[in-house]
């Protein structure tokens, strides 16, 4: 059995520890929060223990790994915590607050032979794994633009973070992965519509070193929950329902039947036309599950983990170089 806890029950380590509960080979050690009313209400009968403080948590029940649930300014201090006593650690999004906290926890869990993990739990979304799986298969041929768009009603649980750490760091990671390449160029207008320091909306153009166009649509403003990517391509459009598990494919019929597996060459004549839409069946299931699960056998093989330390640092520098375009004197 893998001994295992959770530091922080609020949304998302709520979430943590109902999965965890049922996850066959895992033992729930406990959990920290120094809320311990609300600690207290999440384990209820299960007897699992509730501590105030992590560390005494790391000290007395000793996990082997540890799920990191806490507002992300605190990432760095339980992750540190937990790295330095050879506890490995799956860590929520955004990795940290800051580039430098980051770059820490990384150095400390390499040098240490640690697993640490991000939650980009969208990266473990069937609906996602299946389209990765039919663009490596050349199903789009050469990929010429990505656009996510990440919206919602303002949530009023978050207090430390504005959209393009919260939000943008999911979106970001994703277009890279979907892609295969990293961010070059990147501009952003973001604006502060509610009464918070934090920004609120975020729309970003990106290009990839590829040569791929990114369009990147966050925001607190939207009174309904659109989680949606499309990614256009010679042979055609998907677009992925991150919510309802979807995938749909817009056929370019123009490059139909021409391209034989090849690509198109630079000169070459090419042409778009509107075609058949087709709806993939995809078998649905938690991606939080499918993440703790991933984190679990990493920690059980000591292997690279499927987001690793670097895959959140480098959606972390892209959320903060979004950021940074809001400065006065960043023209």
């Amino acid at each position: 059995m893998l001994k295992m806890a959770v530091v922080g029950v609020g949304s998302m380590g709520r979430n943590h520890f109902r999965v965890l509960s049922d996850t066959p080979g895992v033992e729930l050690v406990g959990i920290a929060d120094p809320d311990l009313q609300s600690a207290n209400a999440v384990v209820r009968k299960s007897g699992v223990p509730v501590y105030a403080d992590y560390r005494r948590l790391f000290d007395q029940v000793q996990p082997a790994a540890i799920v990191i649930a806490v507002p992300t300014q605190f990432h760095r201090d339980v992750a540190m915590a937990a790295i330095e006593r050879g506890i490995h650690v799956l860590v929520e999004k955004p990795i940290a607050a800051t580039i430098e906290q980051a770059e820490e926890m990384i150095d400390a869990a390499e040098q240490r032979n640690v697993v640490l993990a991000v939650g980009h739990i969208e990266r473990f979304n069937p609906a996602v794994l299946e389209l990765k799986r039919r663009i490596e298969a050349g199903e789009l041929g050469r990929i010429f633009m990505i656009h996510s768009r990440r919206e919602s009603p303002y949530p009023r649980r978050i207090t430390d973070v504005g959209v393009a750490k919260d939000l943008s760091t999911h979106e970001l990671d994703m277009m890279r992965y979907l892609v295969g390449s990293r961010v070059v160029r990147l501009n952003a207008e973001v604006s502060y519509v509610m009464n918070s320091p934090y920004e609120d909306i975020v729309f970003s153009l990106l290009r990839f070193e590829n040569g791929v166009i990114g369009v990147l649509d966050v925001n607190w403003v939207t009174p309904t929950t659109v989680r949606e990517i499309s990614i256009t391509g010679e042979k055609g459009m998907f677009v992925v329902n991150y919510l309802s598990q979807e995938i749909f494919f817009h056929e370019n019929p123009a490059a139909v039947g021409v391209m034989d597996g090849a690509v198109w060459l630079p000169g070459q004549p090419f042409s778009v036309e509107a075609g058949h839409m087709t709806r993939f069946q995809i078998n649905r299931r938690e991606p939080l599950r499918s993440e703790l699960e991933s984190f679990i056998q990493a920690v059980q093989n000591n292997e690279k983990p499927l987001v690793d330390g670097h895959d959140g640092l480098e959606a972390l520098r892209l959320a903060l170089q979004i950021i940074a375009c809001s400065q006065p004197n960043s023209a």
